[in-house]
């Protein structure tokens, strides 16, 4: 089978040179053939480190972007290119940074066994960031189930059939949020346990506030269900406390109508336009391995 490993890049050249190496090493011995085309988010850090003395890997591209997009938007872009230019079986969407462990391709590819022709996503059961971090992520996947009814476990770890890259690439959600789109799109999914693993390099360019717009795109996806279970609950609790109305009363319907909000004004980041025509963005490619 042919299978690509999608990673968007923004400056980390000395992660990404590791984690090809990384990945080259777990891939050996396995009888598949593996490629790497790497989504370079409009860096503006000179690549640095050798990126094709890879024995196990059969080619490794590079998609140089014309304006920063995000990480979101440089896998839709990823894989938009590669449904439209590539031969392939599979796609290995991962993060560059050494957070998705390469030692876990292996466990994709052993439940290709288990489970043929479908779409695998890596659920997380040890995270290696802070306590303060669990505890928002703890409260993101609770908020999510509530007010959406999906338990979205996984990120951008996953490895896709191309019939699931298909159905994304026909959704706006894909430009806004990936494993919103995938849950939304991709129901009988396989799964395997994945441990998040540390940095090679440098702290995590993750801020607080992009965190929580990163949330709010994920439950974006499904913000019409968002506003029916929000209405829900405002009937609901006017009809508890009809007989105890005071100003404390009603800072949780303020919070609901907050979030409510904020949801629907995330969610406009979905653009089915830019998806469509994301390759427009792409300023030339480089073929470091053939």
């Amino acid at each position: 089978m042919k299978i690509i490993i999608l990673i968007p890049i923004y400056n980390d050249w000395q992660s990404a040179t590791k984690l090809l190496e990384n990945i080259n090493n777990e891939v050996s011995g396995i009888d598949h053939t593996f490629s790497i085309i790497l989504v370079n988010d409009a860096s503006t850090e000179q690549i640095t480190g050798n990126l094709s003395n890879f024995s196990n890997l059969n080619s490794v591209e590079i998609l140089n972007l014309k304006q920063n997009i995000g990480h979101t938007r440089c896998i839709a872009t990823g894989l938009n290119h590669i449904i439209k230019n590539e031969e392939f079986d599979y796609v290995i969407p991962m993060d560059g940074d050494g957070e998705d462990r390469p030692e876990e391709i292996k466990l994709f590819i052993e439940n290709f066994n288990y489970h043929p022709n479908k779409t695998i996503v890596g659920e997380r059961v040890k995270r290696s960031e802070s306590i303060l971090f669990k505890l928002c992520y703890s409260f993101h996947k609770i908020l999510t189930y509530t007010f959406t009814g999906q338990s979205i476990k996984f990120g951008n770890y996953t490895c896709l059939t191309k019939s699931t890259i298909e159905k994304m690439l026909s959704d706006k959600a894909t430009w806004s949020s990936f494993s919103g789109s995938l849950a939304k799109n991709c129901y009988d999914r396989a799964v395997i346990s994945s441990e998040r693993g540390k940095r090679y390099f440098g702290p995590s360019k993750m801020s607080f506030v992009n965190l929580i717009k990163h949330s709010l795109a994920i439950i974006g996806v499904f913000k019409f269900n968002v506003l029916i279970r929000s209405i829900l609950f405002i009937l609901v609790y006017l009809f508890l406390i009809y007989q105890k109305i005071s100003f404390i009363m009603f800072i949780p319907l303020i919070l609901i109508i907050l979030f409510l909000v904020s949801t629907f004004i995330i969610s406009k980041r979905e653009n089915l336009y830019q998806l469509e025509n994301s390759l427009e963005n792409i300023l030339n490619i480089d073929k470091i391995k053939l």
